[in-house]
């Protein structure tokens, strides 16, 4: 009996460790078929990228309640030293809890940026780029940023064109032109990569800024959405790669797939949004030196987004 019991552990032991063997086999595999792909599509972006990147000091830090906070440049600039930013936004990822969550904050909102006054928000990063912008953010509304990226917006563009060949469908409002780079009329349509961008970017009409700002965040849903109807997580390495020579990060590779896979990965994918300024916290003014700003309520706005945080 004592030798019987030994022969089944050994194989036992035996079985385990072939079935280890092949798991490292299969993980091998799919990590190398996962950097092929990841490649595959940084070559074929460089054809077209500006690869010469600015190296920016960030000092971020892990947000104290759980939450992995990444501060959303974005910008057509490539580069330029004193570019404001076009689009300012947080992307927030919490593991434990799995949920994904955005906050836009309008570039005209009038903030305190340290070392200079008061200013709008988008100054910030033209004064002292993503570190000073990341400052600004803490001390007035009080949330801490672990992660930037600097998203140029052709490779939003060429993101687009690699995962949706025939686009994305949009219900667009109004005729649209003005300082977009495309026309657009009305209706429901599926818009390219370059029109998206287009109508993401519009902001001359009655409502400004705060329609622009609307727009992204449902275009953001809307590919969030189509990306999960997709068999989209085996060509993640790949659009990863095409729009790596189109961001300016100091977040690693690994990091980006990750949370990737794991949003694909989710049944609930919902992103919750929120705006700065929430409404009943701001008024139009204009201020010398600065134009027409957005001057708000921290108290207010601040524990909005914390609240927005903590639901």
């Amino acid at each position: 009996m004592r030798y019987e019991r030994r022969q089944n552990k050994k194989k036992k032991k035996r079985r385990w460790r072939k079935l280890f063997f092949i798991l490292l086999l299969l993980s091998a595999s799919v990590f190398t078929y996962s950097f092929f792909l990841y490649k595959a599509g940084v070559s074929q972006s460089l054809q077209n990228a500006e690869t010469e990147k600015v190296e920016y000091e960030f000092n971020g830090e892990k947000d104290e309640n759980g939450w992995t906070n990444t501060l959303l440049i974005g910008s057509d600039s490539r580069g330029e030293e004193h570019a404001r930013a076009d689009t300012i936004m947080i992307a927030h990822y919490n593991m434990e809890k799995g949920k994904y969550k955005l906050t836009s904050i309008m570039r005209d909102t009038y903030v305190d940026i340290p070392g200079y006054g008061k200013d709008k928000i988008n100054a910030a990063f033209a004064y002292g780029g993503p570190e000073l912008l990341r400052k600004t953010i803490k001390e007035n509304f009080g949330i801490d940023l672990q992660y930037y990226s600097i998203v140029d917006f052709e490779g939003f563009v060429q993101l687009i064109d690699e995962a949706f060949p025939e686009g994305i469908e949009v219900n667009v409002e109004k005729r649209m032109s003005e300082n977009i780079g495309v026309t657009l009329e009305p209706g429901v349509q599926k818009l390219d990569g370059k029109h998206l961008l287009g109508y993401v970017r519009f902001r001359h009409d009655a409502v400004g800024d705060f329609g622009r700002v609307k727009r992204q965040q449902k275009v953001i849903k809307s590919v969030a959405r189509e990306l999960t109807s997709l068999e989209t997580i085996p060509k993640l390495p790949k659009l990863v790669g095409v729009v790596t020579p189109y961001i300016n990060t100091n977040m690693k590779t690994m990091t980006m797939l990750f949370m990737g896979k794991d949003f694909l990965g989710k049944e609930n994918r919902d992103i919750e949004t929120l705006r700065i300024p929430v409404d009943g916290s701001f008024e139009n003014q204009q201020v010398s030196g600065s134009g027409s700003v957005l001057a708000i309520d921290i108290e207010k706005n601040r524990t909005a987004l914390k609240e927005f945080l903590n639901k």
